[in-house]
């Protein structure tokens, strides 16, 4: 795999070992304006890598410093989210500018490189992220057209359980604390429970917490999530 060193001033030192990948898109009209964006010291953010649409890699950050791209979030009692992972753009204007399907070359650049940062520091597949994840309250990215499934089938993420679910017929405040177990800052319900949704039921996306969310959160669970991917 070519990385491009494209070097950005904006990063500074971990405070925590990297147990996490957190995947993002720019969210900008095109690449350069994100790139320009990601090495602007004024912006104060950054990524370790950025992938853009024809699949070029560019590296901004060293993998053992502290970039600056998941701002106030929190995974699994993590608040210094920025400290535990590794941040990746995946170049796409996202939901303001155009939101739209990510290229398959892209993707199949994006593959390798996840893989090989998960090996590097033996990072667990329920802890390779969307920033929606992270700040449910504040971001919708990489969004619901990320292909989360492809990633699962290669055991780059968690698969969409779909085999022996259950209902554990929860209230709200019972699916929420389950959604905190399993990893959400979930001060504001709404906006975790339809961050669950666009990661693990895309096709609807209605902060709204019905049989099908209840079954894959319980699944999910559970020591082995079974899915189709």
């Amino acid at each position: 795999m070519t990385i491009i060193e494209t070097p950005s001033p904006n990063f500074d030192e971990r405070a925590l070992p990297v147990t996490m990948i957190v995947l993002h898109y720019t969210g900008m009209i095109d690449a350069q304006s994100a790139i320009d964006r990601l090495r602007d010291p004024a912006a104060k953010v950054s990524a370790h890598y950025v992938v853009a649409e024809d699949g070029t890699v560019l590296r901004m950050v060293a993998e053992d410093k502290r970039a600056w791209h998941a701002g106030r979030s929190h995974w699994r009692g993590i608040e210094d989210v920025n400290s535990a992972s590794v941040g990746i753009e995946i170049v796409n204007p996202g939901h303001e500018f155009g939101y739209r399907p990510f290229p398959p070359q892209q993707i199949e650049a994006l593959i390798p490189l996840v893989a090989a940062i998960k090996e590097r520091h033996g990072i667990g597949r329920g802890d390779i992220v969307g920033h929606s994840d992270v700040a449910p309250a504040r971001k919708r990215d990489p969004g619901e057209l990320f292909p989360w499934g492809q990633l699962a089938r290669l055991r780059l993420a968690l698969p969409r359980p779909t085999r022996n679910l259950m209902d554990p017929m929860w209230t709200e405040g019972g699916f929420c604390l389950a959604l905190e177990r399993f990893g959400y800052d979930v001060s504001d319900r709404m906006a975790a429970i339809m961050a669950f949704q666009r990661r693990f039921r895309p096709e609807l996306i209605d902060g709204e917490v019905d049989a099908e969310c209840r079954m894959i959160l319980l699944a999910l669970l559970l020591p082995k999530p079974q899915g189709d991917d």
